[in-house]
Order: C-alpha cells, then structure tokens, then sequence
C-alpha cells in the first residue's frame, strides 16, 4: 500500500494500492492540513503531523483506533517524522531539533539534536521492515521486473503486478512491454 496526506480542498490521509486503484480515505474529519506521515510496519498504524492543530496523531490501516499522541505548543512547526520502536521522532522546523517522543506516553518528550537545515528524519534499522516474501514484481530471468519492461507495480496484493510506462512510452496490447 501506499499511504499520502492532502490539504487541498478537504484535508485527509489516503492510501491506495501501488499502482494507484482502490484509492481510500482513512481520516476526513478532524484535520486540517496533515504534513509528515509515518508507518509502523510491524503493527500497522499511520502516523501524522497536523501543523494546523499542532497535533500528532494515529490511526490503524483502516482508519480506526484514532487517537493523538501529543498536541499544543510543543509540536509547533514539525515537518519530519519517524517511528522505531516505542518512540517517534520529529523535526522542529522552527528551531531545528529532533525530538523523541514516547508514542505510548507523551510525557515522555526529549530533545536529541539540533541540526541545520534539516526538513525531515528516516530511521534505517533491520527491526524497522517487515520480511519480504516473494511478489509479482522480482525480477525474471530476462532481468525485466515483474516481467515489465519499465516499470512494475505491486497491485491489490503482492501477488499482483501493473506494468507501467516511462514518460512518452505507451503500453503495449500485451500489458508488459513498452513502445
């Protein structure tokens, strides 16, 4: 899947299949203009930041088990986030620093850095994937992905594929090569 936020006309958090069918709103209502956005793999909740409201939030793939993880003066100007663990962490854009805030308790605020310039945070750590079982996009013996020639996309599930094209290339009848 993957999972977006737009503050266009109505603001939302969305996610939709890879190759961009079963598009779904998972948050409507009580948001104003979601930045930042973060997935916990492993337990498969969607973090966000509202800069609006000044409000960190959660909910679950389907959009249920809503709840805010901390609000008010401390969260203002966030732009970055992540999520490792029992913590997530967020850049202050205002000032710079990266905070860690305890997703289960949000007393639980520290300041870790301060850094220039900084717009956004990844954690990269091997607990932080989930296993990846084989799917409709590995490559096959002919080195095409999927056995796309451009482009794969995962679909509904992983074992479903789209081939797509690169910009100026149509797809041909076969729906895998492209001319």
């Amino acid at each position: 899947k993957l999972f977006f936020t737009d503050y266009g006309n109505a603001a939302k958090v969305e996610r939709c299949d890879m190759d961009g069918m079963n598009r779904t709103w998972i948050v409507d209502s009580k948001i104003e203009q979601p930045t930042a956005l973060a997935l916990d793999l492993i337990n498969k909740y969607v973090y966000w930041v509202d800069i609006y409201l000044d409000t960190v939030e959660v909910v679950d793939y389907q959009g249920r088990r809503r709840h805010t993880i901390i609000k008010g003066r401390q969260v203002r100007h966030l732009c970055g986030l992540a999520v490792f663990e029992n913590y997530i962490y967020i850049v202050n854009s205002d000032n710079l620093s990266i905070l860690r805030i305890n997703r289960f308790n949000s007393t639980d605020v520290q300041f870790l850095a301060r850094l220039d310039n900084a717009k956004e945070i990844r954690v990269y750590h091997k607990r932080a994937q989930t296993a990846v079982r084989s799917h409709a996009c590995e490559v096959d013996p002919y080195g095409m992905p999927g056995g796309c020639s451009h482009i794969c996309l995962l679909s509904s599930n992983y074992k479903a594929r789209t081939c797509r094209c690169r910009t100026g290339f149509v797809l041909g009848s076969d729906g895998r090569s492209c001319k």
